[in-house]
């Protein structure tokens, strides 16, 4: 799913502004889309020339107006068409995994504080996580946000329990023992 077809979606839930729909880019979706203003606006734009959002300004004290987007039932039938295709393989990317590749290259003490840090992201996205499924406010969304959970779990078990692998070769490539 891209920008344009999750902005369809956030938009069956309520109306919103650009600015409103980062703040849920930046929120739950965060675990399988970033998405920044310079995608977010020019997707919004185009869903509005299609004639599948609406946009309205809304005035306010002292500020420039904010544009409101709502779908149309023309949007709300192409997001449901988008939802009733077969999902494309989830794609995962991470830089972390492909410094690891080379992780004998590493000095071992910047190795370890990789991986620490790695841990203590993990840990961050737990806590918010948690967070979230606190609040979360259909049983659809504690899914998505329990599967990211579980994930962001996993990895932490991982690395505590599999750094000295990496670590390991790490110092004997740098000839410490």
């Amino acid at each position: 799913m891209d920008v344009r077809v999750l902005c369809l979606g956030m938009l069956t839930r309520q109306e919103a502004t650009g600015y409103e729909l980062k703040k849920v880019f930046e929120g739950p979706l965060r675990l399988f889309l970033d998405a920044s203003f310079g995608s977010i606006y020019p997707a919004l734009n185009r869903l509005a020339a299609e004639e599948l959002v609406t946009c309205s300004a809304q005035a306010q004290a002292k500020r420039p107006d904010k544009k409101v987007y709502r779908i149309t039932p023309k949007g709300r039938l192409a997001f449901l068409d988008a939802l009733m295709r077969k999902p494309g393989a989830d794609r995962f990317r991470s830089e972390f995994l492909a410094t690891m590749l080379f992780a004998d290259l590493l000095p071992p003490r910047h190795l370890s504080q990789l991986i620490d840090e790695r841990i203590a992201e993990c840990r961050r996205e737990l806590g918010e996580l948690d967070g979230a499924l606190a609040v979360a406010a259909s049983p659809a969304e504690r899914f998505v946000q329990g599967l990211g959970r579980t994930i962001y779990g996993a990895a932490l078990e991982y690395l505590a329990d599999n750094r000295h692998v990496v670590e390991s070769e790490a110092l004997l490539a740098s000839g410490q023992n």
